[in-house]
């Protein structure tokens, strides 16, 4: 079982393919397993690692609250490529992930080949609402996993993936409930809810030239315009939409995923993907640049 030393903690990974490294961050009702699909695909071509987060076994379980937050995250996934000697990898996260992804980023730019910063934002617009749900959420992990995996994963963006794949969807309930309780409830508390807001990075994102994939369902509401304003700060992003998709993009749509994905670090590989054209942000839906009226 590999596990690599990380920032004072063990964190468990797998690893397969070879070639330039990617790395998959998950979400919080996630870890190793729900990359699946992505493991299989991305290795053909990719040196394709993914970890369980710290608080998620066989990775360990910090038991000081301090020990978990937003930017630890981030140092993380930096702490796991310098523990497997690489310079600097595609990231691509989903979720909590993509937060962490994306923080890390901003963070540690020199560090990344491109970032994918796959459903990400819940929380950025109602805050109060946001702390509120997640406080019902960390009572909850009181009762065990099991409890929490009965309505979690029946929540207004898991729906979608229930509906669409019954027997994927039962498998990532089944993931979610095998899961530490006291892991996601110190997840929840250190990272979710004290995570700033998407809204708040905007100065941050403006500074951000690494090639960056945003990506979202459309019916992951609370994502999409957080996922439109990275779009509108990262003068690198680009946007996918996965039509009739909640949140775990992922597993919802997987060929789509990927084929995105793919699209992607080929492009940024090429040294294909730019940074956006200035003449598309004239101020006018028809006017180009320096036109006089």
């Amino acid at each position: 079982m590999p596990k690599a030393r990380v920032n004072g903690i063990q964190l468990y990974y797998e690893e397969v393919g070879q070639g330039l490294p990617l790395v998959l961050v998950h979400e919080f009702a996630g870890d190793v397993q729900s990359w699946r699909p992505q493991m299989s695909f991305f290795g053909r071509r990719y040196r394709a690692i993914a970890f369980n987060a710290r608080g998620y076994p066989p990775s360990d379980i910090p038991e000081d609250p301090a020990a978990y937050s937003q930017q630890q995250a981030a140092d993380d996934i930096r702490g796991l490529l310098d523990a497997l000697t690489i310079r600097r990898a595609h990231v691509c996260g989903l979720s909590m992930g993509g937060y962490a992804t994306l923080h890390f980023g901003l963070t540690y730019p020199d560090r990344a080949l491109s970032l994918v910063v796959a459903g990400a934002g819940y929380g950025s617009g109602d805050r109060e609402k946001f702390k509120q749900d997640s406080a019902v959420v960390v009572k909850q992990f009181e009762q065990g996993m099991e409890a929490v995996a009965e309505f979690y994963a029946k929540g207004p963006t898991r729906v979608q993936f229930m509906d669409k794949d019954p027997l994927g969807w039962a498998e990532f309930r089944a993931q979610l409930a095998a899961g530490s309780a006291l892991g996601h409830s110190l997840t929840m508390q250190g990272v979710q809810m004290k995570r700033p807001s998407v809204f708040e990075l905007g100065d941050r994102m403006e500074r951000l030239e690494v090639p960056t994939l945003i990506m979202t369902g459309d019916e992951d509401d609370p994502c999409l315009e957080p996922g439109i304003f990275m779009k509108r700060k990262i003068p690198t992003a680009g946007l996918v939409v996965l039509p009739k998709s909640g949140h775990a993009i992922n597993l919802e749509e997987p060929d789509a995923f990927n084929r995105a994905v793919l699209d992607f670090v080929t492009a940024v590989d090429a040294g294909r993907w730019t940074r956006r054209n200035p003449a598309s942000m004239t101020g006018s839906a028809i006017l180009p640049a320096g036109t006089k009226v």
